[in-house]
């Protein structure tokens, strides 16, 4: 089950913009999961030899850290201020 959010879903709320950018981080490990568990998976029952694998798989996983990076390490989740009219 999908976590409840007690409020209407607001991008300027911090907390909804931390747990909305960790969910799609979660989404791209899981899709990173998926497509490198069937790449290898048929490089195998086919006996292929597949160079180019190795990079995608390589590749994918430093743009997957990357993210993570940002999103533990660097996002900035503090409170959005909006210029209000004097």
């Amino acid at each position: 089950m999908p976590p409840r959010w007690p409020r209407q879903p607001d991008r300027k709320d911090p907390a909804y913009r931390r747990l909305d950018d960790r969910m799609n981080f979660a989404v791209h490990v899981a899709f990173f999961a998926l497509c490198n568990s069937g790449l290898w998976f048929f490089q195998k029952i086919q006996a292929a030899t597949w160079p180019w694998a190795v990079w995608v798989t390589v590749a994918w996983l430093l743009v997957l850290g990357m993210h993570g990076i940002y999103i533990f390490a660097i996002a900035d989740y503090s409170s959005v201020r909006q210029n209000q009219p004097n």
